[in-house]
């Protein structure tokens, strides 16, 4: 089975067709259980999210702030598995027809084996993987195997990537290109601020693919100021928190499906 690429393809240009940003939602499986994670996926998709990543926890998150440090933790603990990873995606994909990538560090592939990895993703109906810590140079063999099971390749660019960089990143990856909006670690900030808009203009020079622009967005006004420059707007932080700090877990699914909608009016609004 090939996996949903086009999918990622066909929503993005979509929403570019719209006038707006696409809205890209962020959580992590097994948070805070596997069954409850599905649901929360369901929530923001239903709350009009776009396309979701999903994270695969991960004991050493180096991207990852406290706020999704926390509730990797929680899903660790849990027991959380790929294979956990794997029915997320596909019972968020089959309940949504949504498209659903994973958001993984390298060592967990590259452990699990990335021809196993890429043929159950693709199997499950995903449509790709966000890699932040797999170098470009060091890529082919995953990127050969994303493309043999029609997936995405999505690399993450920052403000201190140089031009020449940005070209080589862009021209190895497929889907969307993730510009990480600010140097530093996930989580909720006060602004975005100018980097990021500068970060997608360098980017866009270098390549035709949509760029989406992600750390610290968290509510309506700054979705709608990072939808007037970029493709698609990434919230993460902002879902896994209203999550936690919900006293329960039908408590959680009612805030992110409302923090979702919130955020689909703000990337209308650019």
């Amino acid at each position: 089975m090939s996996g949903n690429i086009e999918l990622l393809s066909t929503t993005l240009a979509a929403a570019k067709a719209e006038g707006r940003a696409a809205l890209i939602a962020y959580l992590p499986a097994g948070f805070p259980t596997v069954d409850g994670g599905i649901e929360a996926v369901k929530a923001v998709i239903a709350g009009g999210a776009d396309v979701v990543e999903i994270g695969l926890p991960h004991s050493d998150p180096v991207l990852d702030g406290p706020v999704i440090q926390t509730a990797d933790d929680i899903a660790l603990r849990g027991g959380v598995r790929i294979a956990d990873v794997m029915r997320t995606v596909r019972e968020a994909y089959e309940a949504t027809g949504v498209p659903i990538l994973v958001m993984t560090y390298w060592n967990p592939i590259d452990r699990y084996g990335v021809e196993r990895f890429t043929a159950e993703l693709a199997e499950a109906g995903g449509a790709g993987c966000i890699l932040p810590d797999l170098p470009v140079q060091e890529s082919a063999l995953w990127r050969e195997h994303a493309e043999k099971h029609g997936l995405a390749t999505v690399f993450v660019v920052a403000p201190s990537s140089q031009d020449a960089r940005l070209a080589t990143i862009t021209a190895a990856g497929s889907g969307f290109v993730y510009a990480a909006s600010l140097m530093g670690v996930t989580g909720t900030r006060a602004s975005v601020g100018a980097q990021a808009q500068e970060l997608v203009g360098r980017t866009r020079a270098t390549t035709d693919l949509p760029v989406c622009v992600g750390l610290g967005v968290s509510n309506a006004e700054q979705a709608a100021e990072v939808a007037g420059f970029a493709d698609g707007v990434i919230v993460g932080s902002a879902f896994v928190k209203a999550m936690l700090d919900a006293p329960d877990e039908t408590a959680g699914l009612v805030a992110v499906r409302s923090l979702a909608g919130e955020l689909a009016q703000g990337v209308r609004k650019r």
